[in-house]
């Protein structure tokens, strides 16, 4: 594989929209503040308006968290201080409403759908589709991804259809309406080939991007570096190709995780990213279809070394640090309240001729929120 879809066409993904970026930061100029007063919430409307298109940007009507669960071989080796089958277990407790990510995307207004791309059981765990009417198998690559330390995560045929099953979930989120996107996962294990594939992707040694993951000792932190380091032996090869690095050192979720963040660009879709799975993906995702992360802003800071290393090579910062490295897209979802904030303040504030209250001068500079200023970084 290379980095290209199953069709042998690269991704192309669009540009933001200048002409409604610069009337959005011209109106955070009019705004009955001063220039900047509003830190990050200004950059982010201006980002917004890119996305949407249009000045000011538009409420969003739909967001969805998007749970991407998926086994991991790794684990058997005891990378985690949880059993794999505690995976399926999640699993049936989104389904059930009573994770953490259902409690917090029920505070913020959003629907979850958990997809069973690779749990380690006979069957699928989850329902299929948007409404859960699809057939579940539609979905689903293989039984658990291989062990990375000793053997590939997928077949050429398994990788090429876990990142068409991202695309493809994208589409259909999208399509439904969904107008925002919060990407999460759940796999006991999947912190070691995330860190391994932004270890290889970054250059970085072993000892730099493991992290403790659900809370391990350190005897299980250093079979965790050695599984890390006989992992980036055998991907090292194919450092230089995203998606064949995910083939043989990821794993089914990481894969469908990518492919969903290169499609929600293609789309025009924002995504907020969560913790160091989702973020390990969407480092690939940027190398298989470049451009890709102009539709993403970073929700949260993960304790995870690996996760500051790929939000390093992306170029985006965080926007809250509540020390969450739960996953699920926990961290996302607590974000959605400050991208909702930065929409309404453009959208809804005052301008300074309509408030009647006298501007700044000229002299302040009307450019304050220059080109930089976008970046939502």
């Amino acid at each position: 594989m290379d980095s290209q879809d199953a069709s042998g066409v690269v991704p192309v993904v669009p540009v933001l929209d200048s002409d409604a970026m610069a009337a959005a930061r011209r109106r955070q100029g009019e705004l009955t503040k001063p220039p900047g007063a509003l830190g990050r919430l200004e950059e982010l409307s201006i980002w917004l308006a890119g996305v949407q298109g249009t000045c000011p940007p538009r409420p969003f009507a739909r967001v969805r968290a998007i749970v991407i669960a998926g086994d991991h071989g790794i684990a058997e080796l005891g990378v985690s201080a949880f059993p794999s089958d505690v995976t399926a277990q999640m699993v049936a407790n989104f389904a059930a409403g009573g994770a953490a990510v259902n409690v917090l995307a029920r505070q913020v207004g959003a629907a979850v759908r958990v997809v069973d791309v690779a749990v380690d059981t006979p069957r699928p765990t989850t329902v299929g589709g948007v409404d859960g009417t699809a057939p579940p198998d539609r979905y689903r690559v293989r039984r658990s991804s291989g062990r990375i330390d000793r053997t590939d995560a997928l077949s050429v045929a398994e990788a090429e259809r876990a990142f068409a099953v991202g695309r493809l979930i994208a589409d259909e989120e999208i399509d439904a309406g969904a107008d925002l996107l919060v990407p999460g996962e759940m796999g006991i294990g999947n912190t070691t080939p995330a860190a391994t594939i932004v270890a290889l992707l970054g250059d970085r040694e072993p000892i730099e991007v493991v992290g403790r993951g659900t809370g391990i000792d350190d005897r299980r932190w250093m079979v965790k570096t050695a599984a890390i380091r006989d992992a980036m032996r055998r991907g090292r090869p194919f450092a230089g190709n995203a998606l064949s690095l995910l083939r043989v050192v990821g794993g089914a979720d990481l894969l469908a995780l990518a492919g969903l963040l290169v499609q929600a660009g293609v789309r025009r879709t924002p995504v907020i990213l969560d913790g160091v799975i989702v973020c390990a993906a969407a480092l690939a995702a940027e190398r298989i279809a470049p451009g890709a992360r102009q539709w993403w802003v970073a929700g949260t800071r993960s304790p995870e070394p690996a996760q500051a290393i790929a939000l390093g090579a992306l170029g985006l910062t965080p926007l809250i640090d509540a020390g969450l490295r739960l996953g699920e897209g926990t961290g996302a979802l607590l974000a959605v309240p400050l991208v909702r904030a930065a929409q309404a303040t453009l959208a809804e504030m005052a301008t300074f001729d309509q408030a009647g209250v006298t501007g700044k001068s000229e002299a302040s500079g009307l450019d304050a929120l220059d080109d930089a200023a976008v970046d939502v970084t």
